[in-house]
């Protein structure tokens, strides 16, 4: 019986199933060769060349580019037995004991080494360990930040408040101010203006014999302390040269008749005007609105003085250009107009004097041609340009304005598109 029972098998099943794991896991481990530029390393640094080191140092002085050689590397590895496939890896870790200077590990830190080392060949660098966010707040909590940052936490007290009320009322009141002096500064200065303190010879006027001609034609009116030249030798209509001989004085609307003749003698001047235009009587008849009928004004003209009592006092747009034609019902009159209100030129203030002395009866007749050329009139001139219309007529206020609109849009565009996003 005991001749018959078979013997044991040396070799149990259970230790066979592991001995093919750990020669599947030696497989895979040494399935992927060495990084080949460390290889290059170890060949070129290696005293006594292996075969395999040998192999490097020859594809490193063929001259070929990294990626060639880690190709044809590959393809030499590849081709090996496992035993040279492994003798290849102890060289390796031979070299990088060597350069450490740290003792030859044992077999199990050798494959968990070269497991690293292959891995780390075919993954990407972790990335860096992203940034813990702020816990979110709600929108109480967010309000209650905002409150807190405006009132430096709440530490501001009402002394604070007044002052920022204070400063934003004064910075606004300072742009405003700007703003009007800029754009209106005929309308802000003209209630300061009294022409007849710049005037050397201002007449004390007591009877119409006490006014004295001139050599120079002047219109006087003592009411308002006025005496200013008289320019009568503009032979056109256009607005633009009315507005230059206004610079020097009272211009004769050249569509008129001249004093002592029949017929209405307008003359314009201006009520108030933009301080950085020309002239020294841009304020002529700034308080000419203060005459009222029965109050008289005197014209010098040809060696004479012509008296004129006021009989209408009228504001009319710049379009009504009859008020250049004869008056109804007078023999000869005299019609003083300016712009209103003062510093605008929105209106016309519209003064008729009829002439008292001399006797119009006595006068000329006037001129039969010009009753056509006055229809012919299509607008009142007014005041000169603004400081606006000065700087805009410009051409670097024109430039200024374009990039100042262009700046505008564009910002409103970026505010648009913040929104959306």
């Amino acid at each position: 019986m005991a001749a018959n029972t078979p013997s044991p098998d040396p070799t149990p099943p259970d230790a066979d199933a592991a001995a093919a794991v750990i020669r599947q896991k030696l497989d895979q481990l040494y399935a992927s060769e060495p990084n080949a530029k460390q290889e290059l390393t170890e060949a070129e640094q290696s005293p006594h060349r292996s075969k395999h080191q040998q192999f490097m140092h020859e594809l490193s002085s063929s001259g070929k580019d990294l990626a060639t050689i880690q190709t044809e590397w590959h393809k030499y590895y590849q081709s090996l037995p496992p035993n040279e496939q492994h003798q290849v890896w102890q060289e390796f870790y031979e070299s990088q004991s060597l350069l450490t200077k740290q003792p030859l590990p044992d077999a199990q830190v050798l494959a968990d080494h070269k497991h690293q080392a292959t891995t780390s060949q075919r993954t990407k660098p972790a990335k860096a360990k992203a940034t813990k966010l702020p816990k979110a707040r709600n929108s109480s909590e967010i309000q209650s930040a905002i409150r807190d940052k405006i009132t430096a936490n709440g530490k501001l007290k009402t002394k604070h408040h007044i002052q920022s009320l204070l400063f934003g009322l004064g910075m606004g009141f300072v742009v405003v101010l700007i703003f009007l002096f800029g754009f209106f500064n005929e309308v802000v200065l003209a209630p300061f203006i009294q022409p007849s303190r710049t005037a050397t010879a201002t007449p004390i006027i007591t009877s119409d014999s006490s006014v004295a001609a001139s050599s120079t034609p002047q219109v006087i009116i003592p009411k308002i302390n006025v005496q200013i030249p008289l320019d009568f030798s503009q032979t056109t209509t256009n607005e633009a040269d009315i507005e230059n001989a206004l610079q020097s004085g009272v211009v004769h609307y050249p569509t008129t008749v001249l004093p002592g003749q029949n017929g209405n003698a307008a003359f314009f001047g201006h009520s108030s005007n933009n301080i950085f235009n020309k002239g020294k009587y841009k304020f002529a008849f700034v308080l000419l609105h203060t005459l009222v009928p029965g109050d008289t004004f005197y014209l010098t003209y040809g060696g004479k003085v012509y008296v004129y009592k006021v009989i209408s006092k009228n504001i009319v747009p710049p379009s009504d250009v009859s008020v250049l034609d004869a008056v109804a019902g007078q023999t000869a009159t005299a019609t003083l107009i300016t712009c209103d209100p003062p510093g605008t030129s929105l209106n016309r203030l519209i003064i008729v004097g009829q002439q008292i002395s001399p006797d119009p009866s006595g006068n000329s007749a006037g001129d039969a041609q010009l009753a056509s050329s006055t229809s012919t009139v299509s607008s009142l001139p007014g005041n000169g340009p603004t400081l606006w219309g000065r700087f805009i007529g410009s051409t670097a206020g024109k430039a200024i304005s374009i990039v100042i609109v262009v700046g505008g849009f564009l910002l409103i565009l970026r505010q648009l598109n913040k929104i959306r996003a």
